[in-house]
């Protein structure tokens, strides 16, 4: 069982940058992770994911080149460098964690574990 705390949102400029965090309960080094967000309304997008080998890194479009994820398995960290933000970045970001393989790292059914979310508000 792994527990997933997600923090370090808040409100921030157009073109600012933040960065989340998300610290598991447990030992998350078998895990592919993930970041996704949602908006009011919307359902829950891919934004991010990092492999547990190698740590290769996968980016949605609307984020790459903006945005860096990655791990500190020691101390059972994930991470999201945010920059360049923008108004419709504004969202609940979760970070998640699967225990699984293959390669659905962009679906949420993917994974076993979720963070409870932190709030993100870009303005204009």
């Amino acid at each position: 069982q792994v527990q997933l705390v997600d923090s370090g949102g808040g409100l921030v400029q157009a073109g600012g940058s933040l960065r989340l965090s998300c610290t598991a309960s447990g030992n998350i080094f078998t895990y592919t992770m993930g970041w996704f967000r949602q908006a009011p309304g919307k359902e829950r997008d891919f934004v991010a994911a990092i492999r547990s080998m190698r740590s290769n890194t996968f980016y949605a479009d609307s984020v790459k080149g903006r945005s860096t994820i990655s791990r500190d398995n020691a101390n059972n960290t994930l991470y999201l460098q945010m920059n360049s933000l923008k108004p419709e970045d504004t969202a609940v970001y979760y970070c998640a964690a699967s225990s699984g393989a293959g390669t659905a790292y962009g679906s949420p059914p993917y994974y076993n574990y979720w963070g409870r979310g932190t709030q993100v508000t870009v303005s204009s």
